[in-house]
């Protein structure tokens, strides 16, 4: 089986014409293959980001890609989006998971093995997002869990975990064999279309050949 990638926004859309450029990228992601694109706007008031999720939505139409709202469930159900993403502060899944239609996707950030057996045993998620796993330049400061912090993490649940934190192409199969059932990445949305399919099927042929 192969990786599922998440391609994360990089917060940026309140800046002029960032928010075409998102909705573009948005596009070339999904046919490219990346399976869940999460919207992470927090600086965008609950309107304005309602209105840039229906258009990333339009933008994946006929795809198998999914769009996820970070934190905003409110926003994630007004626009029909496929799901939202927890921080480690949100409610509980389980009490977010009443208010979802169903299919709608609920996942969580985690930092350690501890909270992944936790969050777990609340129940309502569909996938754990773990890190940050290697040194990365949008957490400066932070040395990284390792690939050891990943599996302790893995081995903590029976989710799906996915990696982030300096995830790029030499540390995919090291997360691969890490136990994860994907990662998530900011940096892919500075990637043109032709690099970004690459690193898909990079990724793809990199997971496929750890686990054999």
């Amino acid at each position: 089986m192969g990786p599922v990638l998440c391609m994360i926004s990089r917060g940026d859309a309140h800046l002029p014409g960032s928010g075409h450029d998102l909705i573009a990228r948005t596009t070339a992601a999904a046919a490219a293959g990346v399976h869940l694109i999460q919207i992470r706007e927090p600086h965008l008031e609950a309107g304005s980001l309602a209105s840039l999720v229906r258009l990333c939505l339009r933008g994946v139409a006929g795809t198998a890609a999914r769009v996820i709202v970070n934190d905003r469930l409110d926003v994630a159900l007004v626009t029909g989006a496929h799901g939202v993403h927890l921080r480690g502060s949100s409610p509980p899944a389980c009490r977010v998971r009443s208010a979802t239609p169903p299919g709608f996707l609920v996942g969580r950030s985690i930092h350690s093995a501890a909270e992944a057996a936790g969050v777990s045993r609340e129940g309502g998620l569909d996938y754990l997002l773990f890190g940050t796993v290697f040194p990365t330049p949008s957490k400066p400061g932070s040395a990284g869990s390792g690939v050891a912090g990943l599996r302790a993490a893995v081995d903590a649940t029976s989710l799906p975990v996915l990696a982030i934190g300096g995830v790029d192409g030499d540390r995919v199969a090291a997360v691969a064999h890490a136990g994860a059932a994907g990662f998530a990445a900011i940096h892919f949305w500075t990637l043109p279309q032709p690099e970004l399919i690459r690193a898909v099927r990079t990724a793809a042929d990199a997971f496929a050949h750890s686990r054999r």
